[in-house]
This record gives structure tokens, sequence and C-alpha cells, in this order.
């Protein structure tokens, strides 16, 4: 089999946020009085060639700003990337230009900048309605500045955007996590991402566990939530995301379909397909801590640059793949690791057998609806051995 270049995407890392919040397990720091701007902006760029010989020629389909607080950097400075990275790279006709941000570091006018310096599409970590929960989830915002930022985005003229809303919250019930996503629905988004809370190594929330949730209300509230959108009208098209029709993720998307991505910026990783070494697929990550970044030499800010072996390749693409609702092909598969179909067959028919995954189509797979239930299980049945 012979790999064929995917789709490139850009991904570029802002580090800083107001504060740390207790559930965050992202590389992001709080921000110091004055956020060095100008010089991130300047390293990002130059960090950029580490990774120009990757791109092959292709155009970048998207480019994301995630963080971080990335709306906490003014609009100029994301044009002057944004200007800088289109003179490196080819940008596609429709590109995607998502701007992660916070609701409460938004300011009047705000949006119509980054509209202005290219941005097409935002992604606004609302989290939950629920002022208490906001509070206990640490975050700066309250549940009118939500609302008030999707006004602003109306005024702006981008109508192409995402809500992050969180469910499993700490002493939340069925009936208020509902509440949460009517409330989010209620704002019109072409874009939804609801995730469970989970408690992960390193965090706040993980030394000190807040109350949770019991499992089986958890799982009644994803139940409940998907039959809501889907009667408004949103699509799932991943285990955690729904859209409008025409709006899915580009960037995400690229992403679970196992897409070749530069990453940039403190901490950034990056999924790079190099025939120009063997058809390899190398994995790059950046230095994490941000100053450190910043004082670094551009060819420095590398801190890993893995090449991916063949026999973990099937695991990366089916932990990638597996998320999504309408499966994968084969033919994607062998393209994109540039192996046969073949080395899956064992796990496939053990998955099979379990009743974790099904044939949709002539070569076509995806999760039945007990392998997204227990989707972990489902992916670990792809482990190298």
């Amino acid at each position: 089999m012979s790999l064929v270049l995917p789709p490139l995407s850009l991904y570029v890392h802002m580090p800083w946020c107001v504060r740390k919040c207790p559930y965050c397990d992202f590389n992001s720091h709080a921000a110091p009085e004055l956020v060095p701007q100008a010089q991130y902006i300047d390293a990002l760029l130059e960090d950029l060639q580490n990774d120009l010989a990757a791109a092959q020629g292709r155009a970048l389909t998207s480019i994301f700003f995630g963080g971080g607080t990335p709306s906490l950097f003014a609009p100029d400075q994301i044009g002057r990337l944004l200007e800088g990275v289109r003179r490196q790279i080819r940008f596609d006709p429709g590109i995607e230009i998502t701007l992660e941000a916070n609701p409460g570091t938004i300011e009047h006018g705000r949006f119509s900048g980054y509209r202005d310096a290219g941005v097409n599409r935002v992604s606004l970590g609302a989290q939950t309605f629920n002022e208490e929960q906001l509070k206990l989830l640490g975050r700066i915002h309250g549940a009118g500045d939500i609302a008030r930022a999707v006004e602003e985005l109306g005024q702006a003229g981008i109508d192409n955007f995402n809500l992050d809303l969180m469910y499993g919250l700490p002493a939340q019930n069925v009936s208020q996590a509902l509440q949460d996503l009517a409330s989010a629905l209620a704002l019109q988004p072409t874009h939804l991402s609801q995730y469970q809370l989970t408690l992960e190594p390193g965090t706040v929330f993980y030394h000190r566990p807040p109350p949770l949730p019991d499992p089986d209300d958890c799982w009644q509230m994803q139940i409940d939530s998907q039959e809501l959108l889907a009667t408004r009208g949103y699509e799932q098209y991943e285990v955690s995301a729904y859209a409008r029709t025409g709006r899915r993720s580009r960037h995400n998307l690229n992403y679970w379909e196992f897409g070749d991505y530069i990453g940039i910026g403190a901490g950034a990783h990056g999924k790079l397909t190099r025939p120009d070494a063997g058809g390899a697929i190398v994995r790059t990550a950046r230095v994490k801590q941000p100053r450190e970044y910043l004082s670094r030499a551009a060819d420095s800010r590398v801190s890993e640059q893995r090449v991916v072996p063949a026999g973990d390749l099937p695991f990366e693409f089916m932990l990638n793949g597996l998320r999504l609702i309408d499966g994968f092909d084969e033919e994607t598969f062998e393209s994109r690791t540039g192996l046969s179909f073949a080395v899956l067959e064992q796990s496939v028919s053990q998955a099979e057998r379990k009743g974790l995954l099904e044939r949709d189509g002539d070569r076509h797979w995806r999760a039945t609806a007990e392998g997204q239930r227990f989707l972990n299980d489902l992916q670990e049945l792809f482990l190298p051995t």
C-alpha cells in the first residue's frame, strides 16, 4: 500500500488564561500582567519554518487557535499571524479559521476585529449556564456574558460558532444538565460540543475531587441530550460533536479522519506525513513552558520529533476514526497509514463478535450503539500486541 497525502491543517496554541480552571489539563498558564503578544506572534511565525517543508505543496484547509485563551490576543496580532502564515502556505479558498474565546474576555467590537483579521468561526467556552456551577468550575464569566458574546458575534457578522458545554458537573442532576443544553440551544449555535467532566491527573479536581453525579445519571444526561439535539436539527457526527447541516468542524474532522496538521506554539502537537522520509508519519511537539518557548532559538523549539512505528498506526488511526458516528472506510485507512486493511482483520473480527463494531456497506465500518457507549473498550482492541 502507498501513502496518499491527506488534507493539511494548522493548530496554533495560545498558552495564557486569566486564571487556570481546576478541571483543566491543557497546557495553559495564568497570564502575566502584560501578555507578550507581539513577541509571541513573532515566535509563532519563526516556529512555522520548522515544519514548512512538510506542507508538500498542500493548501491549508483549516486553522485553529486554541489554548489557553486565544481571545486574550488583540485582533491586529491575530491578523498579523494569519497574514504571515498566508505568505508561506496557500490557503484553501474555503478555509475555516476558528478562534477559541472565553465569554469573559470579549470586549465590545472585538469580534469585528477578528472577522477583519480573517477569523470566520468562533468557539465559545460556555461550559454551563448555571452561575453556581460556573464558580465551582473556576470560570471568570457569568451566564449573561455568554449571551452578550453571541450577540457580539451576530453584530460582527460571524454566524458560524460553536458552544462548548459540559455535563456531569459537581452535584448536577439530569434536569439541570438538560436545562443547560436548552439555554445553549436558545442562542442558536451552528455547532455544539458537549463533553462529560472527567477528573484528569495533574488537575486540582483530580487531587481534591468534587462530588460528581452517578455514572448512570451521566449516561442518562448524554442520552437525553442526544434526543433533544436531534429534535432541534443538530446531527451528531462524533462522540461529543453536533452540528447543523453543513456546519461540521472541518478542523476537528481532519483530526478524526487521520489528516495532517502542523502544530505551532508552546506545547503544540503535530502529525505529518513525510513522503520525503520514506513515507513515515511523524509526531511533533513543542516545548511546553511559554517562557522557555519564547527564549529558545526558532529551530530548538521542537522538543519531540518521533516517527510513528508501523505497528502503532492501526491503533492511532482507530483511536480517531472510531469516534466518528459514520465510522470510516477501508480505503481511507490504507491511504493514510500505508498499510493493508488486512492488518486489522483479527481485531475487527473480535470487535464484531463483542457487538462493538459493525460493517456499514461494502468496505465501511462504524461503532455500534454499544461500541459508542463503551468506546474505550472498543479502541483497546486495536492496541499493538
